[in-house]
């Protein structure tokens, strides 16, 4: 039987992932000490902890992998035209505001595609929140168990 204070802390690990927004890897370091100083007390606890933590791994390796795809698209687009051989300072420097190129749609693309991702990341948190006050167990979609 779960008690109260049981399910606040379950609530409390999911939640504690908002502390990036002040704290430097905030998302790592505070479900890890929770859940690494509760998870003895209860295997509800213990559960909720591990999917936190998979999922915020998870996240990172896909915010990784988006990164690596979208950056050389910008990096192409800047250096677009630009004449590395002859180069003579900033002299006939100019920036182009014409037609851009395809590789920014490209790029724009995968940005709007990592803003959705994190929108959707914070709802599914909060989301296993709730579902953790409520004494139910929840498995993030497309996570990779890494903790099992």
């Amino acid at each position: 039987m779960l008690d109260k204070h049981q399910k606040n802390i379950a609530t409390f690990i999911h939640l504690s992932t908002f502390s990036r927004f002040f704290i430097p890897f905030g998302n790592f370091i505070g479900p890890i000490i929770l859940w690494i100083a509760n998870k003895d007390k209860s295997e509800f606890i213990d559960n909720h902890g591990k999917q936190i933590i998979n999922f915020q791994i998870s996240i990172l390796l896909y915010a990784i992998m988006l990164g690596t795809i979208t950056i050389p698209f910008f990096i192409f687009n800047i250096f677009n035209g630009f004449d590395f051989i002859n180069f003579h300072g900033f002299e006939s420097f100019h920036i182009n505001i014409g037609k851009p190129s395809p590789l920014l749609y490209i790029g724009g693309a995968l940005g709007v595609l990592a803003i959705i991702g994190f929108i959707i990341e914070l709802a599914l948190i909060v989301i296993a929140s709730l579902k953790a006050r409520d004494g139910q167990l929840y498995n993030y979609p497309l996570t990779i168990n890494f903790l099992k």
